[in-house]
């Protein structure tokens, strides 16, 4: 526990730390995913599948060290169900900060299959970052602004176009698809230009989680709703950077797949209603989950 030095001391050693840890990992995933699309064999590929999310989450025990060795961490982590490494399910989560990505890989180890997030396609060209993500078959998703549908109607529906061919890839082996329903990380600018409804989250996008459910929803054995907290934070990656990140909370609730929430989201407009109102209660359930949970602290 280093978290007594300044934090002009432990910024450039935890940061120097953490690039390397992304450095030599990304470089083992990206060496392996190489050679898996060279050999496209599926007895090679599961095995080298399994090689690649040894890769991944031991970046994640790694970076999660590296996060204790300089802060004075106190990390809950409370699970509502029974997970099974054998299973695959979807998660549902807010999304506050780089970090939450960390956090749900070092949550799955041990607990439920190899985390798959859909990624920016900007982050593509990020170093390690990009062709690791490629490597372990994460999808890289391109949103286009209503503008640029209204310019070019072909656009439209490319990104669920996206998450179908995605979807295929991970039905091979137990997956666990990551989707962060607001779209983006919560901030208080955010929140107020998006005039949510909610007192900490901004609105759920149901597109993305109907069409994943459509498209895997019979793979599934159950939606994992998670809620993240850094209850005494504003900036936690600089925090923990500077060995001031003191509390972290994560809630994981299992829910069953219902066949209510399986069905055609963008033709059916009595599921699409229902569907968006089954996804509001649950982020209004979340929303005064985060508010007793500030009050509490």
């Amino acid at each position: 526990m280093l978290s007594f030095l300044p934090p002009f001391l432990i910024l450039p050693v935890h940061l120097l730390l953490q690039i390397l840890n992304l450095a030599f990992w990304g470089a083992f995933v990206i060496g392996f995913g190489i050679i898996k699309f060279l050999l496209p064999v599926p007895v090679i590929t599961r095995a080298l599948n399994a090689i690649l999310h040894f890769g991944m989450a031991s970046f994640a025990v790694c970076s999660m060290g590296f996060i204790r060795l300089f802060n004075r961490l106190d990390l809950q982590v409370e699970v509502d169900g029974e997970l099974d490494k054998q299973h695959w399910y979807l998660v549902i989560s807010n999304h506050l900060s780089w970090l939450d990505i960390i956090l749900l890989m070092y949550f799955s180890v041990g607990r439920i299959p190899a985390t798959k997030f859909f990624i920016k396609q900007e982050l593509l060209w990020m170093p390690f970052v990009g062709l690791g993500a490629w490597a372990l078959d994460m999808p890289f998703m391109r949103r286009y602004s209503k503008e640029q549908v209204e310019k070019n109607p072909a656009l439209k529906g490319k990104d669920i176009e996206t998450t179908k061919k995605s979807c295929e890839k991970f039905k091979a082996i137990p997956t666990t698809v990551v989707n962060f329903v607001e779209g983006t990380r919560f901030t208080p600018k955010k929140h107020r230009l998006r005039n949510s409804p909610y007192e900490n989250l901004l609105k759920p996008k149901a597109a993305g989680v109907a069409f994943t459910l459509a498209a895997m929803g019979h793979l599934f054995n159950h939606i994992i709703n998670v809620t993240l907290l850094y209850p005494h934070s504003r900036h936690p990656v600089l925090e923990l950077l500077c060995g001031r990140l003191t509390k972290v909370l994560l809630h994981a609730e299992v829910l069953p797949v219902e066949e209510r929430l399986i069905g055609d989201y963008f033709n059916n407009e009595q599921f699409r209603l229902s569907f968006q109102s089954w996804l509001n209660d649950k982020w209004a359930e979340k929303d005064q989950h985060l508010r007793q949970l500030l009050d509490s602290r």
